[in-house]
């Protein structure tokens, strides 16, 4: 069943007028309504694309966050075969925010690394909701320092709210881990690409977005706090959250003309969630193109490319 936001509401009125309207044709109780069904499609469509054509911050904000987004398991499955998935931090345990392994991206040997929310209560509690402790973040490194000895391209997922903030996760050294994971991030001498599916959440999502290409969806956020997290701070009211997401150029198309990111990958109309096997094609088809711009560099060019590409952020405002 499908699931509106507030500001759909629009939307979800003229499409339950549709379903109104098919349940009578199917129950032969109304005599040539296909013509309305038509008209009305139609209008729906017209008023999601002029929905989703201005979006403010909060409202991508808010689809980035939509409970039927397509999340990594998903992108893993659609995207890799032969994913052959691998467990634990040989230090302490296994981190299931953070899934990653070894598989083939069209036919292509590559290590996959993602954040996984979960999508329903069961796997959003097993997943921790996407934020990951420090065993993930070091599980990352065990697995790009595996890429990097195999000279295998390393392919990130990002989608997390940010880090697990708990007493447990910083009595095992929470920064130092994410620190540790945006470093091994920087010396990978084989070609990184991150995608921003969802949320981009603070340091959660650099130590996994440290890469060559940084892409993003286009209603994914990125940015160093949540809105809610930063009004509170700034001025001591999550409701405005409205406000702070404005305020903080947290969209990708703010992203992008930053220079913080590198491409866009355009969403079907309406978001991810509602066509999420062509927003997947679609981000399928930008990794490879970038993957192909990095393709035959050294290892010491695809370092240094990454280092300069991020010491370059801020330059050019």
């Amino acid at each position: 069943m499908r699931s509106y936001l507030d500001f759909e509401k629009p939307v979800a009125e003229l499409e339950a007028k549709i379903e109104e309207l098919r349940a009578l044709a199917d129950s032969g109780d109304a005599v040539a309504i296909g013509d309305e069904i038509a008209h009305i499609e139609a209008k729906a469509r017209k008023a999601l694309n002029d929905l989703y054509a201005s979006l403010t911050p909060w409202q991508k904000t808010l689809v980035a966050r939509h409970p039927q987004r397509p999340h990594f398991v998903d992108y893993c499955a659609a995207l890799i075969t032969d994913f052959t998935p691998l467990a634990g931090d040989r230090k302490f345990g296994e981190d299931e925010a953070i899934v990653g392994g070894l598989g083939r991206f069209r036919g292509e040997s590559v290590c996959i690394i993602g954040q996984e929310k979960g999508s329903s209560t069961e796997t959003r509690i097993r997943h921790n909701f996407g934020m990951a402790r420090p065993e993930g973040y070091r599980k990352a490194v065990r697995l790009m320092e595996l890429a990097g000895r195999f000279d295998l391209p390393v392919i990130t997922f990002v989608d997390t709210a940010g880090a697990y903030p708990g007493i447990g996760a910083e009595e095992r050294g929470q920064a130092e881990a994410i620190a540790r994971s945006t470093d091994a991030c920087l010396l990978l001498p084989a070609p990184n690409v991150s995608v921003v599916i969802g949320e981009g959440g603070s340091g959660g999502a650099i130590a996994l977005a440290t890469a060559n290409r940084v892409l993003m969806l286009e209603h994914a956020i990125y940015s160093v706090i949540s809105p809610e997290g930063a009004a509170s701070i700034l001025w001591r009211d999550p409701t405005r959250a409205q406000d702070a997401a404005t305020a903080m150029k947290i969209t990708a198309q703010d992203l992008l003309r930053f220079h913080v990111i590198d491409a866009i990958v355009p969403e079907p109309a309406g978001g991810a969630h509602r066509d999420p096997q062509a927003a997947i094609a679609a981000t399928g088809d930008a990794i490879a193109a970038s993957l192909q711009e990095l393709a035959g560099l050294s290892g010491e060019d695809v370092r240094r490319l990454r280092a300069d590409k991020f010491l370059a952020i801020g330059s050019k405002l």
